[in-house]
């Protein structure tokens, strides 16, 4: 809505204007370009404007996710560094209570190494890359150096070394440092071994290189000479379908000459095919080494005492070396030779030489690193697929886990609850639901946590119209229908093979790590599962019929057991030719796509009766069809995210048909060339509007995918797994930090509007009110909070926030509610701000900021001690208005604030009566504010007046009146307020006067958000009533008290003074009594 205050011939141009730039309206009401493209001007603009006014929150949840690095800080016991395998360096500086990130804002991703410099503890090096390499590792990219304690960090390089799994610093030189490399984790190059800095990262040389397919996969210094350092060498590479782990080259290798040449050592180590290696210098006994080392059959924990010219294996359980390429760590103990550990699915600590391990008990399973205080060892750190977790009593017990915002999840779906909910699989974890806000009895996030059924992989769908029935996956094709409200669960599996060990070939079903599982949007008993068939059950899972032939390339040699050369080792992950993505049209029930993980893409619009293959021509070999989202709005329109990195090809491939892909067109403008994606998905509200995201963050095309731009925001660096645009809100899930929302994405849909205009004002969302009852203790556990209320959004041109910094213009933007009075007030010019104004500083681009949903609450006595709630009226469910003003433009939008829909119960009469009753206790109290603040300024002046006499020695001509005219005052204040109270928790030493008394009902009516005194919605209650009646009466008692004051002693007073020839007593101008 626009409306114009001026008759002047520039008003009305400007007016004209902005009509022209209006948008035509579909028979959705959604906003439509009539040329279909925009304007040039508004193309352009798109690809800047600033977004300022839009941010990610994190949902939760604070439950660990992978972490294959720590370490601590010698000097400071209490502190710790973990390195997370998605969400960057996180440091505790209380023994694991509580965790920050410190690489946010420079780095984040996949981290393997973290050291800490023992000549300077500022001084601190972290290598990329994860080196237990699962088939989702995201790739390192480099080393980082902060010379703050990690306040700063700076690149510096090893762009192309992978995965960084370990980090040596000389212990009387900071600068001299060292890392070991495994390479890149999916394909073969040179940049991988042993490096050598000796200027702190400046500069690097390959000290230790086997070839293009072996790297570093553990490293460690001798303590007493530096010289002295001991490399494990491992070829390590995956492939979608393989673990490849061993080769001829690997083993042990050793330099006594600071790295400048190294020797393969034997004298007792296994020969020929070797995997993994971790290796561990005592710093008890510098002599004495570790290694543990994958081989068949001489695998296992192996001891040196001759610094490595002789070893004999001490321990050979399979259980100290199982799934080698995952685990195979060794640590040695600081300060007792003999001790030492093993890190494994669990933590083991021999006390006897390595003979005989024990294990020691830790929070997560899966441990992949270990770092001990070398000057006291019961306090350690261990990283594992929960995280990092410190014991400070050698290892009885331990900090935990439910602290980090870091889990790795597969994906995410989200229900149409409200609120609504979230729901995904945590990687080493169970599937988890978490709700986008929790506002109700909240005591701990955890309580509004649930499992939702299947395991660590997932998938999970829902049933549209009944949230708590959710069908949940895991591996191997396991798929539970679970009824979260029951609690009962239902094997619903399409064919039970147990899959773990065997050859694809061999399976009936291929089904991948992460098969995808759908419910259809027509017919909501209808059920897809992908093998590499497209699988149906249209009895909610009770019985499978397969609609499809084999989609995929189906080639026998990526279907071999995968492992190898020492090896075997199937779980899943390497299930190949499978299909990894299936969409079902929203406009046609027989409409179904699926796309695999070997780059087909097929379509059936009869209900599987037929298939054609619809495969992208530019598809790259073998890439992974990761997404296929199809359009809303138009059939036959849809987007497929393929991802290639696992390939070692980290260009990014998306694909946008409109025709059922009889043609494509691969749509990547503005993404980086080498940043992959992982999906992609279309605004429901909007034609064009698109968001991808992938291994380094989220991009956003206003054009259906022609072209992008950054849309990370304050989304910190992490892989996107998953992306939902629901409610109105975009919904991510991340590999490393946890769920993530953003609120409220609706300006986007209108912005190919606003870019052309000086200003312009979005149509705000519907907004619910909601009451909180929920305790601030926990805050740094909780999620972030959405924001609060109506989200007002503006957009300001360049040139239009020039004039309102130079206060050429003034802005103002006021919501009003249906009666025309103004509720809330923006302004930019603080100077003129009235009561009850917010000043706010608008930045050129889209801006943000909310309306509380409140009235103004009372006014309240200078310096006064209350008990009780002095906030806003809350305002009732009804139609407002919000008004921005500049200039001579006035631009108007319709908001309307809903009830909460979880309490039918409450109707709009019942809001109503709240609000009157709130209304009249607010502006009673206001009342009652005033003339406490007129009783004391009559009191002030009387002083003065008397001050005055005094100097001309009049006094007795006055003072009787001025006595009696402040005493009765003083005696009228104190029914008013208790003017004892002067610090917070006075109240509870003195009775509480009229003033307070009225707060207490104020606060009782208008809701709180409080947990001592509750929240209140509805009409009040008889009780409730009944003591505004009383309330009242009291009033009304004291203000003919004051009223008489006013007529009689203060008139008497200032006949007096007048007489005198002094100035009278007056009284301020505003309006004394609220009416």
């Amino acid at each position: 809505m626009i409306r114009n205050r001026s008759g002047s011939a520039r008003a009305f141009a400007f007016l004209a204007f902005l009509i022209a730039l209006t948008p035509l309206a579909d028979v959705d009401g959604l906003p439509r370009d009539p040329a279909g493209a925009g304007s040039t001007l508004a193309a352009q603009e798109l690809e800047t404007v600033g977004l300022d006014g839009l941010s990610y929150r994190m949902a939760g949840p604070f439950r660990g996710g992978r972490s294959t690095a720590a370490t601590g800080f010698r000097g400071d016991p209490d502190r710790w560094l973990m390195g997370t395998t998605g969400g960057g360096v996180w440091e505790s500086d209380d023994n694991g209570v509580s965790w920050k990130n410190i690489s946010d804002g420079f780095f984040g991703g996949s981290i393997g190494a973290v050291a800490v410099a023992a000549s300077d503890p500022n001084v601190i090096y972290v290598g990329e890359g994860s080196m237990d390499i699962r088939g989702n590792t995201s790739a390192g990219r480099g080393a980082w150096r902060s010379v703050d304690g990690g306040r700063t960090w700076s690149h510096i390089g090893l762009r192309e070394a992978g995965q960084i799994g370990r980090i040596e610093v000389h212990p009387g030189n900071h600068d001299l440092v060292y890392a070991a490399a495994l390479g890149h984790p999916f394909g073969k190059n040179s940049e991988r071994g042993v490096f050598r800095s000796r200027d702190g990262g400046a500069t690097w040389e390959h000290v230790l290189a086997l070839n293009d397919s072996t790297g570093a996969s553990d490293l460690t210094m001798d303590p007493g000479n530096p010289r002295v350092l001991y490399a494990g060498m491992w070829r390590g590479e995956r492939k979608p379908w393989a673990m490849i782990s061993g080769a001829e080259e690997g083993g042990v290798y050793k330099t006594v000459d600071g790295g400048d040449s190294w020797t393969k050592l034997g004298g007792g180590l296994p020969e020929g095919m070797v995997g993994k290696v971790g290796v561990s210098v005592s710093p008890a006994d510098t002599d004495r080494v570790w290694a543990i080392v994958e081989a068949e059959p001489a695998g296992g924990v192996y001891r040196s005492d001759d610094a490595g010219a002789t070893w004999t294996r001490t321990n050979s359980e399979n259980r100290l070396r199982q799934r080698a390429w995952y685990y195979t760590h060794v640590q040695a103990d600081p300060r007792d030779p003999n001790t030492v550990y093993a890190l494994n699915t669990g933590l083991y600590r021999s006390i006897d030489g390595g003979s005989t391990f024990t294990p020691i008990q830790v929070p997560h399973g899966d441990v992949h690193d270990l770092w001990i205080h070398p000057s006291d060892p019961s306090r350690m750190v261990v990283a594992n697929d929960g995280g990092a977790q410190v014991t400070v009593n050698d290892g009885e017990t331990w900090s935990t886990y439910f602290n980090q915002p870091t889990a790795e999840l597969y994906d995410v779906i989200v229900d149409n609850a409200f609120p609504y909910r979230l729901y995904g699989a945590q990687q080493d974890n169970t599937t988890i639901s978490v709700p986008a806000w929790a506002d109700v009895n909240t005591l701990y996030p955890k309580q509004h946590w649930l499992n939702a059924g299947g395991c660590e992989t997932g998938p999970v769908a829902l049933h549209p119209d009944r949230p708590h029935v959710v069908y949940a996956g895991c591996y191997g094709g396991v798929m539970d229908r679970y009824d979260l409200a029951s609690g009962q669960r239902r094997n619903i599996m399409l064919y039970p093979q147990l899959q773990l060990g065997m050859a694809a070939k061999d399976l009936r079903h291929r089904f991948q790590w992460v098969s995808p599982m759908v419910v259809s949007r027509h017919d909501h008993r209808v059920l897809y599962h992908g093998s590499q068939y497209v699988n149906r059950s249209r009895d909610e899972g009770a019985s499978w019929e397969t609609i499809s032939p084999d989609l995929t390339t189906n080639d026998p040699a990526h279907q071999e057991q995968s492992g190898g050369p020492i090896n075997a080792d199937v779980t899943g992950v390497e299930i190949f030719n499978t299909v990894f993505s299936i969409a079902e049209s929203p406009f046609d029930a027989d409409e179904i796509w699926a796309g695999s993980d070997d780059g087909r893409v097929h379509l059936t619009r009869d209900g599987g009766g037929s298939w054609t293959e619809v495969t992208p021509s530019g598809m790259p070999e073998l890439g992974t069809v990761d997404e296929i989202e199809l359009s809303t709005h138009r059939p036959g329109r849809g987007w497929v995210a393929v991802q290639r990195y696992r390939l070692d090809d980290f260009a990014p491939y998306v694909f946008r048909t409109d025709d059922f892909g009889a043609s494509w067109t691969l749509v990547v403008g503005g993404i980086p060339a080498d940043h992959p994606i992982r999906t992609v998905r279309e605004d429901p509200g909007s034609e064009d509007l698109v968001f991808a995201g992938g291994e380094f963050g989220v991009y956003l095309s206003f054009d259906g995918g022609d072209n992008w731009r950054d849309f990370r925001r304050n989304l910190p660096q992490t892989p996107v797994t998953g992306m939902r645009v629901a409610h109105g809100d975009l919904v991510i899930s991340t590999q490393g930090r946890s769920f993530w929302i953003m609120d409220d994405i609706t300006p986007l849909r209108e912005m190919r509007n606003a870019v052309t205009a000086q200003a312009h004002l979005f149509a705000p969302r519907e907004v619910h009110r909601l009451t909180n009852l929920g305790l601030a203790g926990l805050a740094e556990l909780n999620p972030d909070p959405p924001p609060a209320g109506a989200q007002i959004h503006f957009h300001l041109a360049e040139t239009a926030v020039e004039q309102v910094d130079a206060a050429a213009e003034r802005l103002e933007i006021q919501v009003l509610d249906a009666e025309g009075r103004v509720v809330r007030t923006f302004t930019t010019d603080s100077a003129n701000a009235e009561e009850d104004t917010e000043t706010i500083k608008p930045t050129a681009g889209l801006n943000r900021i909310a309306w509380t949903l409140r009235y103004p609450g009372p006014e309240l006595p200078e310096g006064s001690v209350q008990w009780g709630y002095t906030g806003g009226v809350s305002a009732p469910p009804g139609d407002y208005v919000v008004r921005l003003t500049m200039a001579e433009t006035v631009l108007e939008e319709p908001l309307r604030l809903l009830p909460d829909p979880r309490i039918p119960e409450v109707t709009q009469a019942s809001y109503r009566e709240q609000f009157r009753v709130a209304m009249l206790a607010r502006d009673s109290i206001t009342s009652i504010s005033r003339t406490i603040d007129d009783l004391a300024s009559i009191r002030d002046q009387v002083e003065s007046v008397m001050e005055r006499v005094r100097a001309a020695e009049r006094e007795d001509e006055l003072a009787g009146l001025a006595d009696t005219l402040t005493g009765k005052a003083t005696e009228v204040t104190e029914d008013l307020m208790q003017t004892r109270n002067r610090s917070g928790q006075d109240p509870i030493r003195f009775a509480p006067r009229l003033d307070n008394q009225w707060l207490e009902l104020y606060g009782r009516v208008t809701g709180t958000d409080g947990y001592i005194s509750g929240g209140a919605e509805g009409e009040p209650q008889p009780g409730t009533l009944e003591r505004l009646e009383s309330l009242l009466g009291e009033w009304e008692g004291v203000r003919r008290r004051y009223t008489d004051l006013l007529e009689n002693e203060l008139r008497r007073f200032n006949e007096a003074v007048e007489l005198m020839g002094l100035p009278a007593v007056a009284l301020p101008s505003r309006t004394r009594i609220v009416s």
